[in-house]
């Protein structure tokens, strides 16, 4: 989210960064994956519809109906095993407005190969607080160019682990980054999204979780 020098924007953003952990919250303890999916993206249109802290224009609220998303699919749920990033080195990346972030890698997926064509490298944001995060990008032509977030522990998103420390990783609940909605009056408004990397583009497209975001107009 841009941050704001108006203390209601500021109030507005934690708002909107503590309903998203809420979200994620009831989505780890839901008992039913699916179930906990229609919320997801239930709670996330109406985020979109109508929050303050919305990538959305205001124009674009007026004719928003809800995002586009490929149906649910449990074959896009994995646990899969971590391998260590040997002699990882963190890098920087501007954000914009909101100064820089560094993302040091620290985990690489195994087991994933078969299914999606690749593997994944896991990051942990440097800073106070830190956090989990897993871009990434598939060559579904409905998909984001640009890859979609999975994990974002900055935003809250977090689908949890197994008992046995795995990462639980719901592809559907797959989603774009905040610079994909931006309308026209945005364009210069210091979004700005890191992309996937490109050791995680995967090969095989993902039909599941956020389609690209056609604007409203």
């Amino acid at each position: 989210m841009a941050e704001t020098a108006d203390p209601h924007m500021t109030l507005a953003l934690a708002d909107w960064r503590r309903r998203v952990n809420e979200l994620y919250a009831a989505v780890r303890v839901a008992p039913d994956p699916q179930a906990a999916w229609r919320m997801w993206r239930a709670e996330r249109d109406d985020l979109l519809a109508v929050h303050a802290q919305s990538p959305l224009s205001e124009d674009q609220k007026r004719t928003f109906t809800g995002l586009t998303v490929f149906d649910y699919d449990p074959s896009f749920r994995f646990t899969p095993d971590l391998d260590p990033v040997a002699d990882a080195a963190a890098y920087g990346i501007d954000i914009g407005q909101d100064g820089s972030i560094s993302l040091l890698p620290f985990a690489r997926t195994r087991g994933l190969a078969d299914a999606l064509g690749g593997e994944l490298t896991l990051y942990w944001i440097g800073g106070y607080g830190g956090g989990v995060f897993l871009p990434f990008a598939d060559p579904h032509t409905a998909t984001h160019g640009g890859g979609r977030y999975l994990l974002d522990g900055i935003k809250g998103a977090d689908l949890g682990r197994t008992d046995a420390g795995s990462p639980i990783l719901d592809f559907n609940f797959a989603y774009n980054p905040s610079c994909a909605y931006n309308g026209p009056e945005q364009s210069t408004a210091g979004w700005v999204c890191p992309l996937a990397p490109a050791e995680n583009h995967l090969r095989h497209p993902v039909t599941v979780g956020e389609q690209s975001f056609h604007r409203p107009t």
